[in-house]
């Protein structure tokens, strides 16, 4: 009993620190015990007891009009149509969207029960027998966790979209690790994995996804890990973050220069110089006075667009953050990247120089928002506070089994031909 006792023990140490495998199945008899027979139900109500018919919202259809054609009594219309705008409008009733009626099993096929699908896991009931009234309900869903890995053929969403993934996963991926990786820039090899549920309506009808549990993105050669954690639990406030408790979600530096420097020039729409006869001379950057050779580096992560002389500008690079941001860096003595390096926040790209139109040596710093140039202190910046300390215990042990998870699915083989490359695991 001992030795069988220390073996059980080592069994389940295997199964908590291994990855899964497929069970063992074993034939148990089961005694035959009579089974009642199952009540159909549609919406909760019993097939047997109705005529149903189903169909959808058309072109001049009317709540009024559809219930006055099923036999439903003028008062009872009105009566909905009044009483009951917070469960059903009747004035919003969308074209294209399914509606359900239960008629009576007599000759007169009278309509009593009328149910609209108001998406596809919500509907509305409008019981019109006896006394009217309607109400909210819902269907019942199941929850199915998918697990995902892929390797980028082209670009994200055509790679997702070849796994059959639903686009919002998609777009929450993107946005999970839009500071961290430039999702236009990325490079044939790399790869993803990802964990989310998909919802299914009576087990077989997809209705959508959750949003993702925890996401591996390698993306030049370098993982990195995501996963959602609760910072606030008293308002439900949560980020993701890497296996090191840092924010995914990466603010600017407030300054392209990490120290010694002085803010010499804001930025200013309106400003007039001497020089010109005070006419209004826009300058659309914030320049940091520094002496020359002084580092410059990149306030967030990013992929070097430009790297580069011209004009005014002199020696300049400028970076590429995401879809929405863009910083440019002017002035420079020298650069220190070339175009299309990918940089991580406080990388250095360059040093302070006097190349171009500058009375000083400096480093003005141009900021760009959907492509339209702005005031970079002024602007709203996401938060990248890294995960407090003292919640650092309790985020070890929540994404503990959460990696192991990740880490135990596999990556596609890239040894076999284009049209096998991307694997879903399910």
């Amino acid at each position: 009993m001992k030795y069988w006792g220390i073996c059980m023990a080592l069994a389940i140490s295997i199964q908590l620190t291994g990855c899964k495998e497929t069970p063992k199945t074993e034939t148990l008899e089961i005694a035959q015990i009579p089974v009642e027979p199952v009540i159909q139900k549609v919406y909760g109500f019993n097939k047997e007891d109705f005529t149903i018919v189903h169909d959808t919202v058309k072109n001049g259809d009317s709540f009024g009009q559809l219930m006055l054609q099923n036999h439903v009594d003028y008062p009872k219309i009105v009566k909905i149509s009044e009483e009951y705008k917070d469960s059903f409008d009747v004035k919003r009733i969308k074209v294209g969207r399914p509606y359900t009626i239960l008629k009576s099993k007599d000759s007169l096929e009278k309509a009593e029960i009328f149910i609209y699908e108001n998406d596809k896991i919500n509907f509305t009931v409008v019981d019109l027998r006896d006394s009217v009234t309607a109400y909210k309900s819902k269907k019942k869903v199941t929850y199915k966790q998918r697990e995902v890995a892929g390797e980028i053929q082209g670009s994200l969403s055509m790679s997702l979209d070849s796994l059959g993934v639903d686009y919002l996963v998609t777009i929450d991926l993107s946005e999970i690790y839009a500071w961290t990786i430039d999702f236009f820039r990325l490079e044939k090899g790399d790869r993803f994995k990802i964990l989310f549920k998909e919802r299914y309506i009576n087990d077989s009808i997809y209705a959508g996804v959750e949003p993702i549990e925890a996401a591996l993105f390698e993306h030049k050669g370098k993982q990195i890990y995501a996963f959602p954690f609760v910072t606030d639990s008293l308002n439900q406030v949560s980020d993701f973050f890497d296996l090191d408790g840092n924010n995914l979600r990466s603010t600017f530096l407030k300054a392209p220069i990490k120290f010694g420097y002085r803010l010499s020039s804001r930025f200013n729409l309106k400003r007039r110089i001497a020089y010109y006869g005070y006419k209004v001379r826009p300058h659309r950057g914030t320049d940091y006075a520094a002496p020359i050779g002084t580092p410059i580096v990149a306030t967030a992560d990013g992929t070097v667009t430009e790297s580069t002389r011209r004009g005014g500008n002199g020696k300049y690079v400028k970076i590429k953050h995401n879809g929405m941001y863009s910083t440019q860096y002017l002035h420079m003595r020298k650069q220190a990247v070339r175009r299309g390096d990918f940089v991580r926040q406080g990388d250095v790209i360059g040093w302070v120089g006097m190349t171009g139109n500058t009375g000083g040596p400096h480093v003005c710093y141009r900021f760009w928002k959907n492509g339209v140039q702005v005031d970079p202190l002024r602007e709203k910046l996401p938060s990248a506070e890294p995960l407090a300390d003292s919640l650092r215990p309790r985020f070890n042990e929540f994404i503990k089994p959460i990696k192991q998870q990740l880490d135990c699915i596999e990556f596609p083989k890239r040894d076999k031909p284009k049209t096998d490359n991307l694997l879903t695991l399910n």
